[in-house]
């Protein structure tokens, strides 16, 4: 398999470790041919009854977003007074939010058309429910029912309008559609053609050694370091992690998790937040996803409480359940293991919507909040996977919303092993590496062909990283060498036409947000044990799904032995890596040098397919408080 690597960014180094930490911008994007990416390949049924009820999110523009950016600023810098000093939702508020006036103008606007509405605690959502037909006449759009692949839904046929009169403090209006857009970044071994893999999954045995694979949350822990947080009395206790998502689940299962591997937890360290009626509660709508969030967060925190936020897979509920959480502000870590591709935003020509997630991971930053993503699972091509992305072409592209820069995505790792496959054994190398599934290549090859690696489905699967298209370079990444710039001559194209239509051409050479950040062991062969009553019961899997609610986990831990929530950490991680000794004895990271992620290779220092590397979770907790 033939990869490229791109050229080093070559860029100045900041003045001093935690000097002004300006955000990232975004980019200008222009699209070829505006589209609602939803109905692409999808049939037309026709106009939606104008009496169906919609509940849509109207999200609303931060004021003064400078002057938040700063305060955020400020909780990262040891030298300001307001040094890890968050804002209260009041505050937030206060600050930041429109004013009351402007929410009365929203509010009043919507209700000349029936349209009933009212504001998050925040000031900056207003939850509204209308029919079809007052939402067509109040945001100018007509609304089509179509289906695709057997299911059915609703979708705008041309973009809504935001009228002239409320566009000052309207950012964007989610809802419209119904269609289930996102997908969990959770994967399980190959089981399709010759090579389909069984595995017999065993339940796990208190004290006794996984195997990789069938590994659990106290296996993370003593991979990256844990233990020595343990010992001092850290678990987590006086800390509430959270987890956004998109499926129901059953709560029981957790707690038979952490039984089985032989954790003490309290049993009412678990709580459910349904936003906007919950999510699904079936196999097929993620709820193994949501089970293993919680089982791995809390596995790593076994003394920490857990509230689950779970929300229907619309954007509606997926930008709900992310203002509801910092709205609460009840804690202290928030994690998300779903996701789509930025170029499936750029398509339609608006990218409002990325930004309305980036307010609400600013407003958990100004909070004290650190709030992790899951990179994905299709290495550096995020339109790989899932619906509706069979119809486009694969390009190489960060994820939403692990590309913001107030987030910290959390990228994938394989561990060495030894796989036995059905023509002899296959080795993942002799050191931990960036997770893609390319370490099959000459078995595949020898038995099956050149074009095997393809034909069976083990391209493109790996940890997720690029560069972002949308968002430029954050301040905190400058002076890191590794960072690179968005690879040229790339178009999203639908391919069902003949010929081709190209709806956006992502930029080139564009100094944008680099992910991930830090990465951990998400390889499915080298992966995790679930116990998922909705799936059957024990299963093994892998992804970077596993990565974001550890890392959830781990920084509970952290703010524990810190003594304070450490906030927003993704300019606290890079100044330690432009501290002068990142990696080795003592360090609070672990150098991957190894492997790929499809397009980027794993190199010294900071890189694209692994970030800054995997975390020593001791060494970074003691370099954190130090920073007091």
């Amino acid at each position: 398999m033939k990869k490229w690597k791109l050229p080093l960014l070559a860029t100045p180094l900041t003045l001093g470790l935690f000097a002004a930490q300006a955000p990232a911008a975004l980019a200008d994007i222009s699209t070829t041919s505006p589209v609602n990416p939803l109905t692409v390949g999808a049939q037309d049924l026709g106009p939606t009854d104008p009496s169906t009820t919609i509940n849509a999110t109207v999200v609303l523009k931060i004021r003064n977003p400078q002057g938040l950016q700063n305060y955020i600023n400020q909780t990262v810098d040891p030298a300001s007074p307001n040094y890890r000093k968050y804002l209260t939702v009041n505050q937030f508020r206060n600050q930041y939010a429109p004013s009351q006036s402007a929410i009365n103008q929203v509010i009043q606007y919507l209700a000349q058309y029936g349209i009933q509405a009212s504001a998050y605690q925040d000031d900056l959502v207003i939850h509204a429910t209308g029919t079809v037909d007052q939402f067509q006449k109040a945001l100018s759009f007509q609304m089509d029912n179509y289906k695709k692949n057997g299911k059915a839904f609703r979708a705008p046929k041309n973009l809504e309008k935001i009228p002239q009169i409320i566009a000052d403090t309207v950012l964007v209006v989610t809802g419209l559609d119904n269609f289930p857009s996102f997908h969990p970044m959770s994967t399980k071994v190959n089981t399709t053609g010759p090579e389909a893999q069984t595995t017999s999954v065993q339940p796990p045995t208190p004290g006794k050694a996984s195997v990789p694979g069938q590994l659990t949350a106290t296996d993370a822990a003593n991979l990256y370091d844990v233990a020595p947080l343990y010992k001092q009395g850290i678990t987590g206790k006086g800390q509430t992690i959270g987890i956004a998502t998109l499926a129901n689940f059953v709560p029981q299962d957790a707690y038979d998790y952490w039984d089985a591997i032989g954790l003490k937890s309290a049993k009412n360290r678990i709580s459910q937040v349904h936003v906007d009626g919950g999510g699904d509660l079936s196999s097929d709508a993620g709820s193994g996803e949501t089970t293993l969030d919680v089982e791995q967060s809390g596995g790593i925190a076994p003394d920490a409480n857990i509230v689950v936020y779970d929300a229907p897979n619309t954007d509606a509920g997926f930008m709900d359940v992310f203002y509801k959480a910092v709205s609460d502000n009840l804690v202290n870590t928030l994690s998300v293991s779903w996701g789509s591709p930025e170029a499936l935003y750029m398509a339609n020509g608006q990218t409002n919507e990325v930004q309305a997630f980036d307010q609400a991971f600013m407003e958990a930053a100004a909070q004290g909040i650190s709030t992790f993503a899951a990179s994905g699972d299709s290495g550096a091509y995020d339109t790989n996977r899932g619906l509706p992305y069979p119809y486009f072409s694969k390009v190489v592209g960060a994820d939403v919303p692990s590309s913001d820069p107030y987030i910290t995505a959390a990228g994938g790792t394989t561990l060495p092993t030894t796989l036995q496959m059905k023509h002899g054994p296959v080795s993942t190398g002799n050191q931990e590496r960036a997770w893609t599934w390319d370490y099959f290549s000459d078995y595949l090859s020898q038995n099956y062909g050149p074009s095997a690696i393809y034909d069976l489905g083990y391209f493109s699967v790996g940890g997720g990283g690029a560069v972002s298209s949308i968002w430029s370079l954050p301040s905190y990444q400058r002076g890191v060498a590794g960072t690179t710039t968005t690879p040229s001559g790339q178009s999203l194209m639908d391919e069902t036409q003949t010929p081709p239509v190209d709806y956006v051409d992502l930029p080139s050479g564009f100094a944008g947000r680099n992910t991930p950040d830090v990465s951990m062991n998400a390889d499915p062969e080298t992966g995790y044990l679930v116990y998922s009553s909705t799936d059957g019961g024990w299963i093994a899997e892998g992804g970077t799904s596993f990565v974001a609610p550890q890392l959830n986990g781990i920084t509970a831990l952290i703010n524990q032995s810190v003594g304070q929530s450490v906030g927003f950490l993704n300019p606290q991680l890079y100044a330690l890596e432009k501290g002068g000794h990142p990696y080795g004895t003592n360090a609070p990271f672990n150098d991957i040098t190894a492997g790929d992620n499809w397009y980027y290779n794993a190199t010294s220092g900071y890189d694209n397919a692994t970030g800054i590397g995997t975390p020593n979770v001791a060494n970074l907790a003691a370099a954190l408080k130090g920073k007091r």
